[in-house]
């Protein structure tokens, strides 16, 4: 499967945009493609964390367990997972950008049994579509960090 990159401007500073990102207890609450999040790991997100993130893929159910193996507050995250022969990673890069923060999201897929090369072939084909919901997400989440940015403006000038 191609490598997909997507990028967002997320109008909230890096740490705010870090936040809406790697805020997995909470996930579900940010982006509505993801229908439950179940922590596997305790203690404060890092290095490590474990979840099992369910979402509608493609009509059906899907639960992934992701874990967390670099964490680097605010400038990037990466997620990796083994399903069914392929392993898959999801790398978030952050970098300020014009009064926000420019995210960019890299999804790779490794096929590593013989099944899994044969179905890569016929994933291939949904590129497009898996493109568009990774698309969705990061929006979402922009909207989520942008949302935190007011309240935090708020706080700040002793409104609200």
């Amino acid at each position: 499967m191609p490598t997909l990159t997507i990028t967002e401007h997320f109008e909230a500073p890096p740490a705010l945009a870090f936040e809406a990102l790697s805020d997995f207890p909470n996930a579900a609450d940010i982006v509505t493609g993801i229908q439950k999040v179940e922590m596997l790991t305790d203690g404060p997100v890092g290095v490590g964390t474990r979840f099992r993130e369910t979402r509608i893929m493609f009509g059906r159910e899907a639960s992934e367990t992701m874990e967390v193996t670099a964490f680097d507050p605010p400038a990037g995250i990466t997620l990796e997972a083994e399903s069914h022969g392929t392993h898959y990673r999801s790398i978030y890069a952050l970098s300020a950008l014009d009064g926000g923060t420019s995210v960019a999201m890299t999804f790779e897929a490794t096929p590593k049994t013989f099944m899994a090369r044969l179905l890569s072939v016929v994933f291939s084909g949904m590129i497009k579509s898996m493109a568009k919901m990774m698309h969705t997400d990061l929006r979402e989440a922009a909207q989520y960090a942008k949302q935190r940015a007011r309240e935090q403006l708020q706080q700040a000038g002793g409104e609200g």
